[in-house]
């Protein structure tokens, strides 16, 4: 039977999020699958967004994915998308794990839900740094760069997924979704940076050209890394993943990627330690992708704007739920401030005093 240690990286029994376990055995008993409650399910401890139980199925260890509790924005924490994802890019993207088993009624858990594969190891974020050498970060890095560019060579067709998300007009529909979010995160509380930033997107951002595959949220925390060597034993989190403008996905990953002469609102954010341990700066990084990857990325600055306007609404919507009492998570509480820091941060990497 397998055990279960009591790990940093799964919450206390506490503070962990209970699911009706009861109706998950019923539910998974009558599709031919035994729900093992011992060891019982853990609730791991990374991620603002989505729950993840690592739980015991026929005496395997897998994954359970949910959106979190309470309301869901339409096409926000989707599940059946990931599922999807999941069912197929494994045959060419060894990363991505694969998916056991979806479960789209809401009735059983009260949202859709999927098992996947699961993949031990290392999972870093801003603070857990300690496992990383001083000079650590270049090889992660490059591996970092690598695994991105490759992600984009792949043919979605290949993989049966030609036909996911909808790649015209990408990035200047993601400009109009996430300015239409901007507005209803701060109705009640207007913040005098919105609209010299999306004054400056509207004149700069150009349409997309290409299209490849999107993890849509690729950075160090949503890599799996083997304790010993630090290679990557997975990638996670694809629940926004789509087809669209590879210098998205790149944009989205520098808009975590923090460096030491940063402002504050940069280094608390708590995602990659890249500030330190050998790591390459953003620019670095951003050759380092254009070299593996052959992609163009002419007209990059503006989407890099984008991406860190994208993450200042995300941070301004998980404090609103904090706000509505939709999570006790103490975390949320300072998110608030993370979002103004970062609407001034996307002004100045605008007015290109940081690349």
């Amino acid at each position: 039977m397998n055990t279960l240690k009591q790990e940093p990286r799964f919450l206390t029994a506490a503070d962990q999020i209970s699911q009706n376990w009861d109706s998950l055995a019923r539910h998974l008993a009558m599709h031919g699958m035994n729900f093992d409650r011992t060891p019982p399910p853990r609730q791991f401890s990374s991620g603002f967004g989505n729950l993840n139980y690592l739980i015991s199925i026929n005496e395997e260890l897998r994954v359970l994915r949910r959106p979190p509790m309470g309301p869901i924005r339409p096409g926000s924490n989707d599940m059946v998308r990931e599922s999807k994802i999941l069912n197929r890019l494994w045959e060419k993207f060894p990363l991505a794990p694969r998916c056991h088993y979806i479960c789209e009624d809401p009735a059983v858990l009260g949202a859709p839900f999927f098992i996947m594969e699961y993949r031990p190891g290392l999972v870093i974020n801003g603070s857990m740094s300690r496992e990383l050498g001083e000079t650590s970060g270049i090889e992660l890095g490059r591996m970092m760069a690598e695994k991105l560019a490759t992600l984009h060579s792949i043919d979605p067709a290949d993989v049966g997924l030609e036909k996911l998300g909808n790649p015209e007009g990408f990035l200047i529909r993601t400009l109009h979704g996430w300015t239409k979010r901007a507005a209803e995160a701060w109705k009640d509380d207007n913040n005098s940076n919105l609209d010299p930033i999306l004054n400056w997107l509207h004149k700069w951002l150009t349409p997309s050209t290409q299209a490849t595959l999107l993890h849509n949220d690729f950075k160090l925390d949503n890599i799996i890394l083997n304790r010993s060597t630090l290679s990557p034993n997975a990638i996670i989190d694809w629940d926004m993943g789509t087809r669209g403008d590879p210098r998205w996905d790149l944009a989205v990953m520098l808009g975590y990627w923090t460096e030491a002469g940063d402002p504050e609102v940069m280094l608390e954010l708590d995602q990659m330690p890249t500030a330190s341990h050998g790591f390459p700066g953003r620019e670095e990084i951003f050759q380092l992708y254009k070299e593996f990857s052959g992609q163009h990325v002419d007209g990059f600055h503006a989407i890099r704007v984008l991406a860190i306007f994208r993450t200042a609404v995300i941070f301004r919507q998980l404090h609103i739920r904090y706000l509505h009492g939709n999570t006790t998570d103490l975390r949320f509480a300072r998110f608030g401030k993370s979002a103004e820091g970062l609407l001034d941060f996307a002004l100045d990497v605008a007015n290109e005093k940081y690349f």
